[in-house]
């Protein structure tokens, strides 16, 4: 490998962590260095890579210790056989990086993945070592994702653990079978063996911190993981389900969904295009029904047509336009997990107007207050001064997604 310096490296290896989507902070535990001790904070602000939940923004140092690797993943940039430039990162230089960044504003924490380099020991090793020195020797006080190696001697991931705030593991594909045809080298036995023991160490460690405050804090934040979507035949049904096992068997924080975009010199199995990135976005809502709003898989299945979600507009209108019988809804006197199955009122919306309720009827007027797409209410409530005409058209005119709650 060519001998680069550091700004070459960086240029490099965060391009190539650009395809992992798996980087928000969210869940973590507050830490800060307003006691003059430490450095580092995860509370800050800074240049956003991306939006926590709770509508916070999220600045990281986002890169890969190396992009080189031992596997040859048919829809991996870094494979293999790819033609790509490699790079390599110190442990010493990735701790140099994130503290400058820190330290000029730029960013809140690390995400740091890797290619497989030598073996999945060596390489889980390397990245233990940046999370410690960064803990132990500098007393960074910020936020940490790794990335934890799924072949790994789970006694690494226990030291990741006790260092990172998240750690998560990359399921790649939603199902099986892809991950056969397209990554040949993994085996999906190991990925959920490995997300099972990190489970485990998570939830022994809230147990113990239940009973000894002494007891350190393991992986704070959780685990997460993400999914290619498009590289394979997997359908949105299929995703979605293999989704809702994901969160009950390993108590996720998160399943990220990263729309597959073609690779210079692709293997002759990948498509020739891209999903539109839209499908990777009503995914995203999909999600959020199954975690915030109630639905139950079967039901969110229901608002695809032969396995796709509509692209046209989101899985919760798809859902009400096919269970026309469930609407309208009455704002004063549904309750809240009714009002949560209508298109446009999102969970602070609903909590909002439960509250509202208690004082007075409401009316339209109010339910503009509260929500920005009161267009898209009007055919699925009644409120105090309105009641929907039979004949009002239920399907929005526009697909365009609705900036703020998803819903």
């Amino acid at each position: 490998m060519a001998q680069l310096d550091t700004r070459e490296k960086l240029a490099i290896l965060a391009d190539a962590a650009k395809y992992d989507a798996s980087c928000a902070s969210s869940g973590t535990a507050k830490r800060n260095s307003k006691d003059g001790k430490g450095l580092g904070s995860t509370e800050g602000m800074g240049i956003c890579h991306s939006y926590a939940p709770d509508g916070r923004c999220i600045s990281l140092l986002k890169i890969l210790l190396t992009n080189s690797c031992i596997f040859d993943c048919h829809y991996c940039i870094n494979r293999r056989s790819s033609n790509v430039r490699r790079a390599r990162f110190t442990v010493e230089e990735v701790v140099r990086l994130t503290l400058a960044f820190y330290k000029r504003n730029y960013i809140e924490g690390l995400f740091l993945s890797s290619g497989i380099i030598a073996s999945p020991d060596y390489t889980m090793e390397q990245l233990v070592r940046v999370a410690r020195d960064l803990r132990q020797v500098h007393d960074f006080r910020g936020y940490i994702h790794l990335k934890t190696i799924p072949d790994a001697d789970p006694a690494l991931v226990e030291a990741a653990g006790l260092y990172a705030d998240r750690l998560s593991i990359n399921v790649e594909l939603p199902t099986d079978a892809g991950l056969v045809a397209l990554a040949p080298e993994k085996n999906a036995l190991r990925i959920r063996g490995a997300m099972t023991g990190l489970k485990t160490a998570i939830d022994d460690n809230k147990d113990a911190r239940k009973h000894y405050r002494s007891a350190p804090k393991f992986a704070p934040a959780g685990q997460s993981t993400q999914m290619i979507v498009g590289a394979d035949a997997a359908t949105d049904s299929a995703i979605v389900a293999t989704s809702a096992s994901l969160y009950d068997r390993f108590g996720l924080r998160r399943v990220y969904y990263s729309a597959f975009s073609p690779i210079p010199d692709a293997s002759a199995v990948l498509p020739l295009k891209s999903p539109p990135l839209i499908r990777e976005h009503r995914l995203y809502q999909a999600d959020w029904l199954l975690r915030f709003y109630g639905f139950s898989v079967p039901e969110v299945q229901a608002a695809t047509d032969d396995g796709a979600l509509p692209l046209d507009i989101d899985p919760k209108t798809a859902w009400a336009l096919k269970h026309r019988d469930s609407f309208p809804v009455d704002i004063n006197t549904a309750p809240r997990e009714r009002l949560l199955r209508v298109p446009g009122l999102g969970v602070k919306s609903v909590n909002a107007l439960v509250r509202a309720r208690r004082q007075r009827r409401l009316g339209l007027a109010d339910l503009a207050r509260v929500t920005r797409g009161i267009d898209k209410l009007r055919p699925f409530v009644v409120a105090a001064d309105w009641r929907p005409d039979d004949r009002l058209d239920l399907r929005p005119k526009t697909a365009r997604p609705v900036q703020g709650e998803l819903f």
